[in-house]
């Protein structure tokens, strides 16, 4: 039985993984700093009974040693996360994120292990894959501020043709529009680097929007239907950047999970970069309607901004062809049809909304225009 360390494991995704790996014969060690942002005040070790808990920061050289111990593999899920915050709360994010990277791998030398799994982001790409009606694709675009700043949220190509967005594959050259997806890049590259000097298998999976019951509903630079939720369960609108017709790819946890114990287990992924969504396409004004019907409140409209926040890109949503074909993984989930679970999950749970503190955070650094 493999005997497997998880970092940032008793975060949203992490207990999932947990879970999964359990199920599946392994032997499941957690270190985790416990976060008040995103387990609360006084947040608990506590999770399944047969995971081993260390409580300590991926930062502490010692508490990671002691982590490493005897594993044969690591999932690292350990991060700051919200590309809102990163922007103005820098150092938090370049330390928790490539620092505690750093300390891991330099701890792996003197402790190798067989494979490392990293949770990377959608994030990199900035925007995602972009097309002329030709079909021709084009890559590194990006919004014009002065067309944003007048309401114009979509994006023309130079000679002012219309870009019709396109599932992004892993090829699409990474452009990065916020600390957030610096930080994430930045931990990508150190674990693949690291991976093929020192004859560690490696591998990074970019995940585009995960959602599912559990996630920290009072965090409001989480997941987007855990903010719309957190809104909707206080009776406040879901508040929505731009216009809504922004588009992305939302994935359950629970495959997000099932891909990275497959991206432990299968021999072809090691030393790629692989995407982890839903291959499907939604409008986030769509979705925001979803979850208010599900949890019963329909006549709450999302509350449509007008505005735009630095770092945020229009659209991206993912090609899953390269995961399918190395990983056998294919969601189970979808969206509009897990939304009843997430909704019930939600109405038990305690949420203290915070999106209004998240916007005046942001608008009084200028991040919102």
């Amino acid at each position: 039985m493999a005997k497997v360390l998880i970092t940032g494991g008793q975060g949203f995704i992490g207990r999932y993984l947990a879970k999964d790996l359990l199920e599946h014969g392994y032997e499941v060690r957690v270190l985790d700093s416990l976060v008040e942002q995103v387990h609360g005040p006084g947040g608990s070790g506590a999770g399944h009974e047969d995971v081993e808990f260390i409580e300590g920061d991926v930062r502490d050289h010692a508490a990671v040693a002691r982590a490493l111990e005897g594993v044969s593999g690591v999932f690292h899920l350990a991060a700051e996360v919200g590309v809102g915050q990163s922007m103005y709360e820098i150092e938090r994010y370049v330390s928790g994120n490539d620092v505690g990277t750093a300390v891991l791998l330099q701890q792996m030398i003197e402790r190798p292990v067989r494979r490392i799994v990293v949770a990377s982001s959608m994030s990199v790409y900035g925007e995602g894959r972009y097309s002329l009606v030709n079909g021709n694709h084009v890559d590194r675009v990006r919004r014009n501020p002065a067309r944003v700043k007048a309401g114009e949220w979509d994006l023309v190509a130079e000679n002012g043709a219309n870009l019709i967005p396109v599932p992004t594959d892993e090829e699409k050259p990474v452009d990065l529009a916020s600390i957030y997806a610096l930080t994430k890049y930045a931990q990508e590259r150190q674990v693949l680097i690291f991976g093929e000097a020192y004859g560690v298998e490696a591998v990074a999976l970019r995940l585009f929007n995960v959602f599912g019951a559990g996630q920290a509903l009072s965090n409001p630079y989480t997941g987007v239907l855990a903010n719309f939720a957190s809104r909707l369960i206080n009776g406040q609108p879901p508040m929505i950047f731009e216009d809504g017709q922004q588009r992305r790819d939302f994935v359950h946890v629970r495959d997000v999970a099932r891909a990275f114990r497959l991206a432990m287990e299968q021999p072809r992924a090691a030393g790629h970069v692989i995407n982890v969504g839903s291959g499907r396409s939604y409008r986030v004004a769509e979705v925001a309607e979803l979850v208010a019907e599900a949890m019963g409140v329909p006549h709450i409209r999302p509350e449509i901004m007008g505005k735009a926040r630095a770092g945020d890109i229009r659209n991206c949503f993912a090609d899953i062809s390269k995961a399918r074909d190395l990983l056998g993984f294919e969601p189970e989930y979808a969206l509009e049809d897990s939304l009843d679970e997430f909704a019930a999950w939600v109405k038990a749970a305690e949420a203290t909304d915070r999106g209004t503190e998240m916007r005046r955070q942001l608008e009084a650094r200028g991040l919102v225009s």
